[in-house]
């Protein structure tokens, strides 16, 4: 027998994103979005396509998204983000395994794009989040950023991906390491020099670009690296500033 699936999605303001989402996750059972108040056309959209819509103060990203969980009405939680979109080759993979799964989650493989292009490289080819789970063995932790689903069983690794459009512009790259920068710093967690601050930086452009092959991606995969350096070095340097 098939199990029933929810799709939750969490959004704010991704007018540009959440159609491409919704039509790629049509044959789930349920699809449940829970919207921070967004002020553009992101709920008038998902009305189009019979989402069970809540809205809500943001909570953090991982409250937030177990509060999605918890509002769903089945227990396979398959947990998307807005500018994520699942291919064919997952759908089929995700109604087979499901029929008798083996599983309680599910890694996921992820392609991800910078400003338009794939990237194959800078570490983002192992990227297998946990996205597929029966939420009576699994759910989301409260962090509010870096969040990550918590589960109490076995997990088994699905290679067909959803794809992930990531940072369509620099800008928009450098706004959400500004947001979150500015949140980590506010946890004030580390306690690292201004000189260590920028050692992480540097280390992380080196393990992107040159362990971990950023430079086979171009010109695209030399831009992620010093921007995602920089976003480190950011984080802990606010981290500094509020010390200070």
């Amino acid at each position: 027998m098939n199990n029933k699936i929810s799709a939750t999605i969490i959004t704010f303001n991704e007018q540009a994103n959440i159609e491409r989402c919704l039509k790629s996750i049509l044959w789930v059972d349920e699809i449940v979005i829970v919207d921070s108040y967004s002020t553009d056309n992101t709920i008038e959209i998902c009305k189009k396509y019979n989402c069970k819509i809540i809205q809500t103060e943001w909570q953090g990203f991982g409250k937030t998204k177990k509060f999605a969980v918890d509002s769903a009405s089945h227990d396979w939680i398959l947990s998307i983000d807005a500018d994520e979109e699942v291919t064919e080759q997952l759908k089929i993979k995700i109604l087979d395994l499901l029929v008798a799964p083996d599983y309680y989650g599910f890694k996921i493989k992820r392609r991800s794009h910078y400003l338009g292009k794939e990237i194959k490289h800078c570490g983002w080819d192992r990227d297998y989040p946990l996205r597929l789970f029966n939420r009576q063995f699994a759910n989301f932790n409260d962090k509010e950023v870096h969040e990550s689903v918590i589960l109490n069983g076995k997990k088994g690794r699905i290679h067909e991906p959803f794809l992930h459009y990531t940072y369509p512009t620099i800008s928009s790259h450098i706004n959400k390491i500004n947001r979150y920068s500015e949140l980590a710093a506010l946890n004030g967690e580390n306690k690292y020099s201004l000189l260590t601050s920028l050692f992480f930086g540097v280390n992380k452009f080196l393990k992107m670009y040159l362990l971990q092959k950023g430079f086979l991606d171009g010109k695209y995969g030399f831009l992620l690296c010093v921007n995602s350096a920089f976003g480190v070095y950011l984080k802990y340097i606010k981290a500094w500033e509020k010390r200070n």
